[in-house]
């Protein structure tokens, strides 16, 4: 066991939802999981709560406005390491049920499609872990890990 402090990096995730559905976003332009669906997101500012972050990402990415109230921390995620030189993640997912506006695509360079899907049925090509934490937000987890060797 390494005795070296982590530095780990904070991820906020919205999960909006209407009714049944709920919303992706396809990667693209960033060189990370481009092709790939996935929800809104965005790492921390420095200075910003988790709430103020998740509301201007959704700001940012969807041109909606998100209201405060609104947004529940349903799942905190624990992500190992991808690879070699990245960091672990804490992805905080946020439900979303109430905004002002339509989710339009306000990023086009990082995102090519948004979709509304049945949140039962996700499409194959979902981000691994986002999959992974929808599917423990449907079990009412709030915990996960996800890459971690046991």
């Amino acid at each position: 066991m390494s005795s070296q402090r982590s530095a780990v990096a904070v991820a906020v995730y919205g999960v909006l939802v209407d009714g049944g559905r709920l919303l992706l976003m396809r990667r693209a332009g960033s060189g990370y999981r481009d092709g790939q669906l996935s929800l809104p997101a965005g790492h921390l500012d420095g200075g910003e709560d988790a709430v103020s972050g998740m509301i201007r990402e959704l700001r940012e990415e969807l041109d909606i406005v998100a209201d405060p109230a609104s947004c529940k921390l349903a799942l905190t995620m624990h992500r190992a390491p991808e690879g070699a030189g990245d960091r672990e993640y804490v992805d905080l997912f946020f439900l979303v049920e109430r905004w002002r506006g339509v989710p339009t695509i306000a990023e086009p360079h990082k995102c090519e499609e948004l979709i509304w899907v049945d949140r039962h049925q996700l499409p194959w090509d979902v981000v691994d872990y986002v999959a992974a934490a929808l599917r423990s937000i449907d079990a009412r987890q709030p915990m996960a890990l996800h890459g971690w060797r046991p």
